[in-house]
């Protein structure tokens, strides 16, 4: 009987190492694009959110890519305590609120989730991102910007060493009702809950 016990055990912290070394490397994870899928791809089609990113498209379709810069520096600055004017209004629209009741609903397995338009800027997020736009990243490139309306992009699992959370972030492009790709969506997976 402890035979048994202690042979399941060893198996199950095997499993475990396995598990969490495979993450670690940045292999594909499939618990993340299982949780994507059944989890977060239906609010992609939610009027809230397609009609945000609609929105911010419409609002930004004239904007060249020095406009995009001078955004995301004003950003930056606002994190690093300077003017929040920009932050703040994203933070208090609705496309936010809602995108924050989706954290909180996750039971600790989200810990961010913020929405791009076609131009890669935020147009909603659950809490304040590093910058504005994420157009020059894989969460963009590869969801949005590679014009499939069914992309999914799992990045590299990282450690949060403050938290000692191992957490990834999943990507997906988000399409209109047409399937035309609009903007992506990132959503940040603690791992160690899923």
């Amino acid at each position: 009987m402890k035979t048994t016990i202690l042979k399941a055990a060893l198996a199950a912290t095997a499993m475990t190492f396995a598990v969490n070394a495979s993450m670690a490397s940045g292999e594909h994870i499939p618990a993340v694009t299982d949780y994507a899928n059944a989890n977060i791809k239906p609010w992609l089609s939610d009027a809230a959110v397609v009609a945000a990113i609609k929105a911010q498209n419409e609002a930004n379709s004239g904007l060249a890519q020095a406009d995009i810069d001078s955004l995301d520096q004003k950003w930056r600055a606002g994190v690093d305590g300077g003017d929040m004017t920009l932050i703040d209004t994203v933070l208090a629209n609705s496309l936010s609120d809602y995108l924050r009741e989706k954290q909180m609903g996750s039971n600790g397995v989200i810990t961010e989730i913020f929405v791009m338009d076609s131009k890669g800027l935020n147009v909603g997020q659950s809490d304040v991102t590093s910058d504005y736009w994420q157009g020059d990243e894989g969460k963009f490139q590869k969801t949005y910007g590679s014009g499939d309306a069914a992309a999914i992009f799992v990045d590299e699992a990282e450690k949060d060493e403050s938290t000692q959370m191992l957490q990834s972030q999943v990507s997906m492009t988000v399409a209109d009702e047409t399937g035309q790709p609009i903007g992506a969506i990132t959503v940040g997976i603690n791992l160690n809950t899923l």
